[in-house]
């Protein structure tokens, strides 16, 4: 084993990568188009709606995709689609805190 495969993953792990298929382009196409899917769930209300019922949509509609991702990891988990869901959305529930927090640390406010 050489110096550089110490931390290159198929040194490590003797992965092949032509094995694995694909490319690196349609990997960071995916995961932009996922990410962007995900990112539009929280403010389609606000493309409709306003103010407060437009926050409360936005944060039904992101807990039900949250807990609908964190079941669907139980396929490779084989937890159970209860504490995956939910985990999912603590961690969801606990980063939009933050953000919220930040935002109003630098005075950003949600006019209703």
């Amino acid at each position: 084993m050489t110096n550089s495969s110490i931390f290159h993953p198929s040194g490590t792990h003797h992965i092949d990568p032509e094995e694995l298929g694909g490319s690196a382009w349609m990997a960071g196409l995916t995961s932009f188009f996922l990410f962007a899917a995900g990112a539009i769930i929280p403010v389609l209300p606000f493309l409709f709606l306003q103010g407060a019922i437009a926050l409360w949509i936005s944060l039904l509609l992101s807990g039900l995709a949250l807990f609908l991702i964190g079941a669907g990891i139980t396929l490779l988990t084989g937890r159970s689609v209860l504490f995956s869901g939910s985990r999912q959305v603590l961690f969801g529930l606990a980063a939009s805190g933050i953000t919220f927090g930040i935002g109003r640390l630098l005075g950003v406010s949600l006019s209703t």
